[in-house]
């Protein structure tokens, strides 16, 4: 059985199942294998992407070993390729129930080691490797395939959690930390590209929806339990006991993931790939994210930003990025083709997800500010009131993938998306406190629903706009943007709120203790609370007038995201024939 994919259905010279039903679909630059327009559509929407060749009826004397071949772009039974699917999303739930675990449980593990100082360094270390090799795997395993590389970040990850659940040290706890970053971020990144290799675009929607909802209901879970499964089990055994379920994946992909699958040529040795790999590309993409992550995590966190750290890092990202850009320019096999960022409809498309996740986590970031430092609510309760925009979220992510997979369409969950970032911005930049408490309950569901629209829409959008051999490169590429909206989200926001909030603080504290309690109120949220009037509702002012501004900057990226989309056509996708 082989592993390898059909040629981009969207070519005219397709040896597989599917073609363009017409060349006038796109109209953009010349693709410079197969001379299809692929970069820039501009077609009608109604129009079908692809339109399926003849293929054996499943009652005919050939039709019964076809059908694996009709339902996949590789010969392979159903049963085999839900042993697949099901270790696909095991592996990402357990990777995505690790990435916020932190959250809830950090106290207990610096405060074990006495090292509180370094709480942010748990999320920083795992979230910088995470992030920073994500798009060198794509195209590596376009070369050396996917099995190996999806195996041994499944291992690294499985090695770093056994090393979190033994450290000695808070020190080699951080660096675990940052190689379960590396293996996560592999094993999230490969698991959606192996599903690509598999699954023909007009049926993956269904598929994404249930990653999706499996990402969305782990990350809540992890950053929920973490804290309790610390004080119930004991913090090392919080990550114990994600290693024997890991062991478990990682033999079962080991079986069951084809050897040559997502190889694009004939198989070649690892150094005869890497003699092709753009190792410039790769070396100046992994600095200029790690520069940028490292400067926007500590900036304003664990150092001021005019830390020499802060100002090192973010200004080796200005230098090297730029160069970046230059050597992709120029690169045979780049990592991040400069089509995807540049090119019309895919650049809107990725730039919409990059300002979708921007808005997530800075609306997530901000509004539990809104209900401590205004509302004067616990950090429990206002920890509750996101529960159920992110449970909306995952079911609106389901209904959207499998609304694809029912209309064929692919620009509705978009446009709606952006919309309800819009109202779900304008709703946040009008809160009082004179509204009754329930609104504030579900204040965030529709930018819960733009997420959840979102998310599945841009990827599945993305890939319809690509060539089957472009999609690792695609989908990597697509996740590096998600995952740098997700860091420049809060690290942005912070840096407006923060800087209005001593504007607004200086202008409206007032009194012999004004020095000291604006002091007292940037340094703790908590501290709202227990201020003696008039300062307490001095401060709630301040605080109330810096977030309303920063709830202004999203209305504008939420405008800036919705003008993205209205302009570009998307292609309609082909029924299913069987």
């Amino acid at each position: 059985m082989s592993g390898r994919t059909n040629e981009n259905p969207c070519s005219g010279h397709n040896a597989g199942r599917y073609v363009l039903q017409s060349d006038n679909d796109y109209d953009g630059d010349s693709d410079s294998e197969t001379g299809n327009n692929l970069d820039n559509h501009n077609g009608d929407e109604e129009r079908p992407l692809l339109t399926p060749k003849t293929a054996p009826s499943p009652s005919s004397p050939t039709g019964e070993a076809n059908v694996g071949a009709a339902l996949f772009l590789i010969d392979i039974s159903r049963g085999h390729f839900w042993v697949i699917f099901i270790q696909v999303l095991s592996s990402q739930f357990i990777s995505s129930f690790d990435s916020t675990i932190m959250a809830s449980s950090h106290p207990v593990i610096t405060s074990y080691f006495g090292a509180a100082n370094s709480a942010s360094w748990l999320s920083t270390a795992f979230m910088l490797t995470s992030t920073a090799f994500q798009p060198l795997l794509g195209r590596l395993s376009d070369a050396i395939g996917r099995k190996s590389l999806y195996t041994g970040c499944m291992a690294i990850f499985a090695l770093a959690t056994t090393l979190c659940a033994t450290a000695w040290s808070i020190e080699s706890f951080i660096f675990a930390r940052a190689l379960c970053g590396l293996g996560a971020g592999g094993m999230s990144s490969l698991g959606s590209i192996i599903i690509s290799d598999l699954v023909p675009i007009q049926r993956r929607s269904a598929y994404q929806a249930y990653i999706n909802v499996t990402y969305g209901v782990s990350s809540t879970l992890g950053a929920a339990l973490g804290g309790t499964l610390a004080e119930a089990l004991g913090w090392r055994w919080e990550f114990g006991v994600q290693v024997p379920p890991l062991l478990l994946c990682l033999v079962v992909a080991s079986k069951a993931i084809p050897a040559d699958l997502g190889i694009a040529d004939e198989p070649v040795k690892v150094w005869q790939a890497l003699q092709k790999f753009d190792v410039r590309g790769s070396l100046l993409l992994t600095t200029s994210v790690s520069s940028l992550i490292l400067g926007l995590n500590l900036g304003g966190n664990i150092f001021p930003w005019s830390h020499p750290i802060v100002i090192t890092a973010l200004t080796t990202f200005t230098i090297c990025f730029p160069i970046f850009l230059h050597v992709e320019s120029r690169a045979e096999s780049p990592i991040m083709p400069l089509t995807l960022l540049f090119n019309a409809p895919r650049a809107n498309i990725i730039f919409c997800g990059f300002i979708g996740t921007m808005l997530s986590s800075s609306n997530f970031f901000n509004v539990p500010i809104y209900f401590q430092a205004v509302l004067l609510t616990s950090a429990t309760s206002s920890g509750m009131r996101l529960a159920l925009p992110s449970a909306i979220s995952c079911i609106a992510g389901l209904t959207t993938g499998l609304g694809i997979n029912w209309t064929r369409r692919l620009k509705w969950p978009l446009i709606c998306g952006a919309f309800c970032w819009l109202a779900g911005s304008v709703c946040l930049w009008s809160l009082q406190r004179s509204l009754p408490s329930i609104l504030f309950y579900l204040v965030l569901i529709p930018s819960a629903l733009g997420q959840g629209f979102q998310v599945p829409g841009t990827f599945m959008a993305t890939l319809a706009c690509s060539k089957q051999s472009e999609q690792a490169v695609v989908i990597s590429t697509l996740i590096l943007w998600r995952s740098l909206g997700m860091v420049l989200g809060v690290a942005l926001s912070s840096l407006v709120v923060q800087n209005a909030l001593l504007h607004y603080l200086q202008l409206y504290v007032t009194g012999d203790d004004k020095e000291a309690i604006i002091a007292r109120v940037r340094s703790s949220v908590e501290a709202v609370a227990s201020l003696h009037q008039p300062y307490q509702e001095q401060a709630i002012q301040s605080y109330e007038a810096a977030l309303r501004l920063m709830f202004a900057c999203s209305i504008v990226l939420s405008a800036i995201s919705a003008l993205l989309l209205i302009p570009i056509s998307i292609p309609r996708l082909a029924k299913k024939k069987i």
